[in-house]
Parts: structure tokens; sequence; C-alpha cells
């Protein structure tokens, strides 16, 4: 097979040939020609076009190498007269509109950013690294549009550091199938209006449960906009507030111990907030010395962390809601402040932790795909852009159709 003709059937043309190929240095220049009478096709809307206006310029477009040379096809496009459109010049079935690479290229270019961060991907295919920004820009434009979507009935929200300084995004999970359903900036209250206003009430009926930490502006939003979902709050954050106070305990505790009690109390934060299973053996025999000799507010902490863990084993509300209320008047009169703000905390979301006796939605796939994120921020040291950042989201924990 001559190679015009593979290029040509590899580029799947029909109204244009490969008049030549000729070696120009490291490249491979192929000169691609129209067919004369056969019609063009309008860049504006799509629709063929015969009649000829005028001739652009000759245009270079990038494509895949064959072997280790570059592949640069050069075609001088005409200007047709559209029906519908006017004047407009042609599109040329190898490339998308304003694009100085081929479908073929900007397709492989999406690809590898999908393991690599965009500069190494520039560097693989010697290309600018804007270009492969474009590719996989326009690539996560066609997914979200060839996407299919399913009735969603699960919904995780949580948010995702993109910088310092308090700067969030906020990110929607289809839980059922551990999707990612959409990606926004910030998270205050305008970020889940856009959200609900991209859902709509036809997609908002069919959500049954919401999963979510216990932001107030989370809450209010889904019992605004969704009133009959049941709204269930994270396991993964309750703990995290738990654990919190207990190394609030912790620090307290260490600035009231006198220098010669440090020495034993030093380097123990893990051993506070490690569950007991976790535990090695020589860890098990410090933390059992150090609940039985010293008499601090470190140890009541711990042993309320622990008894609070008790609550996730309930499967019946009828026996979790008399344990969790016995419990929350335990810390309340700890005197340990942490603890009384943590039970506080809890008495406002109980009915939403209750839940999770009953519908024991596990978020172990929500935070699994938020640490999937955070791998796509630091393979490329952060982005400096939300959209960049939201982009390549979109492109790597997304599940989008590439073609």
């Amino acid at each position: 097979m001559r190679l015009e003709t593979c290029i040509r059937k590899g580029l799947r043309l029909k109204a244009h040939r490969v008049q030549e190929v000729r070696e120009e240095g490291p490249q491979l220049v192929a000169l691609v020609e129209r067919f004369p009478g056969r019609a063009a096709t309008c860049s504006g809307c799509g629709r063929g076009a015969s009649r000829v206006h005028s001739r652009r310029p000759e245009r270079q477009w990038r494509d895949l190498r064959v072997r280790e040379q570059e592949l640069v096809l050069v075609y001088a496009p005409v200007r047709v007269r559209c029906r519908r459109c006017g004047v407009r010049v042609e599109a040329v079935p190898w490339a998308d509109r304003w694009q100085r690479i081929t479908k073929a290229l900007a397709l492989a270019l999406a690809r590898l950013a999908k393991m690599l961060s965009w500069k190494e991907t520039a560097g693989h295919y010697a290309v600018d690294w804007k270009t492969v920004a474009a590719a996989v820009k326009t690539a996560v434009e066609r997914g979200l549009k060839l996407r299919r979507w399913k009735p969603l009935h699960i919904l995780g929200i949580d948010e995702v550091s993109r910088r310092k300084g308090q700067r969030y995004l906020t990110l929607v999970y289809d839980l059922e199938r551990n999707r990612l359903v959409w990606a926004g900036e910030n998270r205050d209250a305008d970020t889940m209006r856009r959200f609900f206003d991209w859902l709509g009430p036809r997609k908002a009926r069919s959500v049954v449960i919401v999963c979510c930490d216990m932001w107030a502006v989370y809450v209010a939003a889904v019992r605004e906009r969704l009133p009959k979902a049941c709204l269930v709050f994270d396991r993964f954050h309750v703990v995290q507030h738990l654990n919190r106070a207990v190394d609030d305990v912790r620090r307290a505790t260490w600035r009231k111990l006198q220098d010669d009690e440090k020495a034993a109390f030093k380097q123990t934060r893990w051993l506070w907030l490690k569950n007991p299973w976790n535990l090695r053996s020589d860890e098990k025999k410090r933390l059992s010395a150090l609940c039985g000799r010293i008499n601090q507010p470190i140890v009541r902490g711990y042993y309320l962390k622990e008894a609070f863990q008790r609550f996730w084993d309930y499967r019946v509300e009828g026996w979790a809601r008399p344990y969790l209320q016995q419990w929350l008047w335990w810390a309340s009169h700890s005197r340990l402040d942490p603890f009384v703000r943590f039970a506080r905390m809890i008495r406002e979301h109980l009915d939403g932790i209750l839940l999770w006796t009953k519908l024991r939605i596990p978020n172990s796939a929500l935070e699994g795909m938020n640490n999937k994120v955070k791998v796509v921020s630091r393979r490329a040291y952060g982005y400096r852009k939300v959209e960049t950042y939201i982009t390549a989201i979109w492109h790597g924990c997304g599940d989008l159709p590439l073609a």
C-alpha cells in the first residue's frame, strides 16, 4: 500500500485525497487536494455546499507520527457559499474548527493526559502544553455532551481544597454508581444554587438520599431544594470532628503538665487517635500505662471517644437513640470544652446522624474519589485558574467518553 493511500484511509477522506508525500528535514509533509466537483462542508452549519467562492492560503495541521517522523498535512481550504450561513470556510474532516492539530493527535493527547501531566504529555508528542490543554478541554466538552445520564438516587456532596487560604471546590457524586456528577467553585450558597439550577426539578425528583458533612450551607440548600430526600451526615466527617476534640484536649493537657511528667507524654498523639485494633502491642502497653498512671482530662476524652465509636455498630434506631442521648449527657457534663462543643453539634444534627442506623451509606467511595481529585492537582503542582482545574478533574475523574 502506498503511503498516500495509507494516510487517506487513516484520515477517512472522502472529498479529499493525498496528492503527494515528501520529506522535508525531520518531517513528512502530505499535500492534500480536494476532488473537483465534490461538495464541501460548511463550517457554520455542517451542511454540504457545492458553490465555491474563493480559496484561502495553505494551512498546516500536525498529525500523529509515522514511526519517528512528524507528519504534517498541508491544504489550502476553499470558501463556500452556504445558503444558510453565507460565505464560510469549509470544514475539513481531519481537524476541528480553529485547530492546528488533527483529531487523531488531539485524541492521543487527551488519552495520555489522563495518566501524565500536561507538560509531560506535551513533551512526549513535542507540542506546546497549551495545545494539550486545548485538546483536553475539547475532549471534556465533547464527553459531557455524549455522557448518558441515569436517574440520580444517592448523592454525595463534599468539598476539596484547591489552594491555600480556604479556597475550595464543591464536588457532587453519584454514590450509587461512584461517578462525578458536578463540580463548581467555592462552597457557599451561590455554589449550591448553581448546582440545583443545573440539576433541575425533574432530576431532583429522583433523589432519595443525600450524604454530606455538617457544613451549614450544604444542609440548608439540601433541605430547601430537596425537602423529601433523606439527609445523612457523613461518618468520616463526624469522626473527624470527634478526633479533633480529642486532639484539642491532648494539647490542653500537655500545657498543664509539669516538666517531669512531659517525658512520658511525648509523641502520644496517635495513641489517643488510633482505633484500638490498629495499635501495635507496644503501643497498647504504653497507652494502658498512660491511662492507669495519670489522672488527666485526656484520659476522660479518650474514653468518651471510644464510647462514641460504639454508636456505629447499632442497626436499630430505637436502640441507638437512647445510647447516643446518654453519651451526649456524659460529654456535656465532662467539663471538657471541646467535647461540650462536639455534643452541641451532634444535637443540632441528631436526626441525620441517626439515619446511619437505617441507611448505612458508606463514605469510602466519596473519599476515594476525593483522593483521585487531589492526585490530579498534585500531578500538575496545582492550577492557576479554577476553570482549568475543573476541566482536569472532569478529564481525570469524570469517566467521560473520549470519542
